[in-house]
């Protein structure tokens, strides 16, 4: 094995470490949702430096956001970490993520799911995530270009929704496309944004559950 590629192994293990260290001083829910079957398999396969500008290649494995373009950011590996466990994703879910961004967490989601159907808007982003998804060979990812207030109703309803933006509120017509018993995570808020998980009944009632103050970009429309 390569020796740099040794190395990015024993980054990841280290980065996993961190992240499970940071939620032991955290809320049960946030801790739960960190130690989700798989979650910490996922982050410890998936290669974040395929995910970065070369730049930004030897900051890979820090806990922190990193700068993509176009105004976006690839999301902190914790922040990534508490938004899959805490969708609480299966081998036969699929999943609908808003926000394709690097593709990062659509490749970590990828390890835990059948499929995940990713929308972004800013075309030069989705096109890179394709072909950096397609060169690690993850084929159960399928992105579009397109608002994300929209969804991707054809392909719905989702077992999990995950939105990378904050919103002011939740999005009605994302909401219809989660099915019964499914759970959407997403950042609310303006100024003061809580990452919440909105779970959705057999009945169709719909309960609200906040995690943490968080910091993402804004949820826009095309």
């Amino acid at each position: 094995m390569p020796v740099n590629e040794t190395s990015h192994e024993a980054a990841r293990l280290n980065l996993v470490a961190e992240i499970e260290a940071e939620a032991a001083g955290l809320s049960d829910e946030v801790q739960a949702a960190i130690a989700w079957p798989g979650v910490r398999d996922a982050l410890a396969s998936v290669p974040r430096e395929a995910f970065v500008s070369a730049d930004d290649e030897r900051f890979a494995y820090c806990n922190v956001p990193l700068p993509i373009g176009h105004g976006q950011t690839i999301s902190q590996p914790f922040v990534v970490a508490l938004m899959t466990g805490a969708l609480n994703p299966l081998p036969e879910h699929r999943v609908l993520e808003i926000g394709t961004g690097s593709g990062y967490q659509a490749a970590v989601l990828a390890q835990l799911v059948a499929e995940v159907y990713s929308v972004e808007i800013v075309p030069e982003l989705a096109i890179r995530a394709r072909a950096v998804l397609a060169a690690r060979g993850i084929g159960n990812v399928h992105v579009r270009v397109g608002d994300g207030h929209a969804g991707w109703a054809e392909a719905g309803p989702f077992d999990g929704i995950i939105v990378t933006a904050a919103a002011e509120s939740v999005p009605d017509t994302l909401l219809s496309q989660l099915k019964p018993g499914g759970r959407m995570v997403i950042p609310l808020g303006r100024m003061h944004q809580v990452l919440s998980v909105i779970s959705r009944d057999e009945e169709g009632g719909v309960r609200r559950e906040d995690l943490l103050a968080v910091r993402f970009v804004p949820f826009v429309a095309g």
